[in-house]
């Protein structure tokens, strides 16, 4: 599962870009929670340690407790923006969490066992999605989906649904019928075998 970020945050004074600049010269990120039927709260973390947890390659992805005026706050990230020349953190989205909460996440694809199929034998694995769309309880997140490709010969397909996903965890929307990656023959094999026929 993913894991789980702790961040200190502290209620912003002020919204309006102004404010946010000011936030920003001294070292902190502007950012809100949302959702859970409550009202917005705007805040501000510390950007060393948020810069921190992005650089984890997980944070987007994670549980995020956000300590804030003694209480704690569960959230997922939903956005970061990144300011275009500089490419530092310049606002975060967080979404509240509820104890039951369903989210709908983008999880990266694994792939293992390449020396138990076709490939080893030269075949190429052509992968149409590095990503899935996923929807999942707040608390079990799946930091990626390890897909095993033992046994796949030359024109096998890997379609979402072949895949077993964690307990509680369902593909989102119209993904259910996605194709992940098929193994196909290089364009050496697929020449040589035309020679062949000849």
């Amino acid at each position: 599962m993913s894991e789980t970020f702790k961040l200190a945050a502290e209620l912003r004074a002020k919204a309006g870009k102004g404010a946010s600049r000011a936030i920003r010269r001294e070292g902190r990120v502007p950012a809100v929670i949302y959702g859970a039927g409550e009202a917005a709260t705007t805040i501000h973390v510390e950007e060393k340690i948020l810069v921190r947890q992005l650089h984890t390659g997980h944070f987007m992805n994670a549980i995020v407790e956000l300590e804030l005026d003694g209480t704690t706050i569960r959230t997922l990230p939903r956005d970061v923006a990144f300011h275009p020349v500089t490419d530092r953190p310049i606002h975060v989205d967080f979404l509240r969490l509820t104890g039951n909460a369903v989210v709908t996440v983008t999880v990266p694809v694994h792939f293992v066992d390449q020396e138990l199929s076709a490939i080893k034998q030269g075949a190429m694995l052509n992968i149409v999605a590095h990503e899935l769309k996923l929807d999942c309880p707040g608390d079990a997140i799946p930091d990626d989906i390890t897909i095993s490709l033992a046994g796949l010969q030359v024109g096998a397909s890997i379609h979402i649904g072949d895949v077993k996903l964690p307990e509680g965890v369902k593909p989102h929307g119209r993904e259910t019928g996605l194709t992940i990656a098929t193994i196909v023959a290089p364009k050496g094999m697929i020449s040589d075998a035309g020679d062949n026929n000849a």
